[in-house]
C-alpha cells in the first residue's frame, strides 16, 4: 500500500472510533435504569356518564361507502338539476336484459378504430392550434 492510502485508511478508522467515543469509561449521560417511577393506574372521572344504545337502534356512524364519500366530499346528497333531470327524463330506463345482450356475440358492434380512441382522449385546449383535415 501506498502511503497515501495508508494514510486515508488510519483517518478514517480514526474517525470511526472518534463517533463511538463518549467522553470516557464512566460517563452517566445515559437514562438511569433505577431511577424509573410507576405512574398512578388510569381513573374514570365520576361525571362520566353514557347510556347504553337501545336495542335495535342504528348506530351514529354507520351508512354506506357512498354516502360517506358524498358526505366527505360535497357535504351531503345534492338535489338533481333542472337540466339533469330533464336529461334523465328523456334518457328513459334502461332495458333490463341491457348486459346480457351488450356482451352477445350476435350483437352488431362497430370498430371506429384508433382515431375516435385518440379524439376522446386528447386534452382539453383553447382551440387555437385545431386543424380541419378533409380527406380527398
Amino acid at each position: 500500500m501506498t502511503k497515501l492510502a495508508r494514510f486515508a485508511l488510519a483517518a478514517g478508522l480514526a474517525a470511526m472510533t472518534a463517533a463511538c467515543g463518549g467522553g470516557g469509561i464512566f460517563n452517566r449521560d445515559r437514562p438511569d435504569e433505577m431511577a424509573v417511577q410507576r405512574q398512578a393506574p388510569l381513573v374514570v372521572p365520576p361525571d362520566f356518564n353514557l347510556t347504553p344504545p337501545a336495542p335495535g337502534a342504528p348506530r351514529p356512524g354507520e351508512g354506506t361507502a357512498a354516502e360517506q364519500a358524498l358526505d366527505a366530499l360535497f357535504g351531503g346528497p345534492a338535489p338533481r338539476s333542472r337540466v339533469e333531470t330533464s336529461v334523465l327524463d328523456r334518457a328513459g330506463a334502461a332495458d333490463p336484459g341491457i348486459r346480457s345482450s351488450v356482451g352477445d356475440p350476435e350483437t352488431a358492434t362497430v370498430a371506429k378504430g384508433s382515431v375516435t380512441r385518440d379524439i376522446i382522449a386528447a386534452p382539453e385546449g383553447d382551440g387555437a392550434s385545431a386543424q380541419a383535415v378533409i380527406p380527398g
